[in-house]
């Protein structure tokens, strides 16, 4: 790589972006690889039913009430007229909320955006992270303020890292669903199991109860639609290779970051997960050098959630050293975040080998 286009290289440790409540609230809305979601372009697999249910469930979730009909004086006695029901929707659903519990890659986001899109009036679309995020930002009160009136409101990859925060997000959906506002919400955990081996405190377990009563949980069934083997490593480079990489972005005109691995996890440290977003905005590729294993499960958590923005853009990432999907060490994918891990390993395949 020549002085010249290493000094056109941009580095990610060297970006500390920030975004204000009224910032995080613009940007609540799906990521550019689902722009154009819809429920047709979702492709259920057929020895899967419950995606076609789950996809159908939701087209009967976002149609409005049917009014019933008004008898006046002289339709006194006449046979009422049945409304044609289409027999693809499954409802009426009472529940002012919709639970998608399935494993990573059977499409559950892709459903979450289809539904976003479906959906009319004011409609807001974000991680569970996003959301908290907007409350530290603006406070409880003014985040409530914010989004009531939403007619819909969608929150990917419901987490529990803190049952602060979980107590926090049943809060807020009990205040807006009593304003009106439908809820749809993704996991890969049921509403009932959240929590389970990580926190056993009786009064988080009672919100935990809350948050199920108020939603209609639907089982997604299927395989990562990636069709990763997660005990395939991701690609790894060598140093020329990686250097080539690089220097053939910068000449196509592509944003390009080159990146210590270990400086990047130190980096994401000084940041707010909200903001990992905008550190990666315009980057096309992501180089990072002499990746590592990694011992801290905070360290660990902190980066599962920069790849997730990082996939949420399509950012193909070249590395050296070890494997990516390999960095996870110490245990942490027989603790209680190992769904969350996994998701991670299946994505970093996917960011590393270009096949997103």
């Amino acid at each position: 790589m020549s002085q010249d286009t290493q000094n056109s290289v941009a580095s990610l440790v060297e970006r500390s972006p920030s975004l204000t409540g009224a910032e995080i609230v613009a940007t609540l809305k799906p990521p550019p690889q689902f722009e154009e979601a819809t429920f047709d372009s979702y492709r259920p697999d057929s020895r899967f039913s419950s995606q076609t249910v789950a996809r159908d469930t939701l087209k009967a979730f976002l149609q409005p009430p049917k009014a019933m009909p008004k008898n006046g004086f002289f339709s006194f006695g006449k046979k009422k007229v049945q409304q044609p029901q289409d027999k693809d929707l499954i409802g009426p659903i009472k529940q002012p909320g919709i639970y998608l519990d399935g494993g990573f890659g059977v499409g559950k986001t892709h459903l979450l955006a289809a539904a976003w899109h479906a959906a009319n009036g004011r409609k807001y679309f974000g991680s569970f992270l996003e959301y908290t995020s907007l409350v530290g930002a603006l406070g409880f009160k003014q985040a409530v303020d914010a989004l009531t009136g939403a007619n819909l409101i969608c929150i990917d990859e419901f987490e529990l890292d803190d049952p602060g925060d979980t107590m926090m997000m049943t809060r807020l959906i009990s205040q807006l669903t009593a304003s009106g506002t439908k809820f749809i919400a993704t996991s890969n955990t049921p509403p009932n199991a959240l929590g389970e081996g990580r926190f056993a405190a009786q009064d988080f377990l009672r919100e935990i109860q809350a948050m199920s009563d108020s939603f209609l949980t639907i089982r997604i069934d299927g395989e990562d639609y990636r069709q990763r083997d997660l005990q395939r490593d991701a690609r790894v480079s060598d140093e020329i290779s990686y250097r080539f990489a690089i220097a053939d972005a910068v000449a196509y005109g592509d944003r390009a970051t080159d990146d210590e691995f270990g400086k990047l996890i130190k980096h994401l440290g000084t940041l707010h997960p909200s903001n990992f977003s905008r550190l990666v905005q315009g980057v096309k590729l992501i180089g990072l050098r002499n990746v590592y294993e990694l011992k801290d499960q905070t360290e660990a958590l902190r980066f599962v959630a920069f790849i997730d923005r990082v996939y949420d853009s399509q950012i193909q990432i070249i590395a050296t050293g070890i494997a990516l999907n390999n960095i996870f060490g110490g245990g942490m994918l027989e603790g209680g975040y190992r769904k969350k891990y996994l998701r991670c390993m299946s994505r970093l395949n996917a960011l590393t080998n270009n096949e997103f």
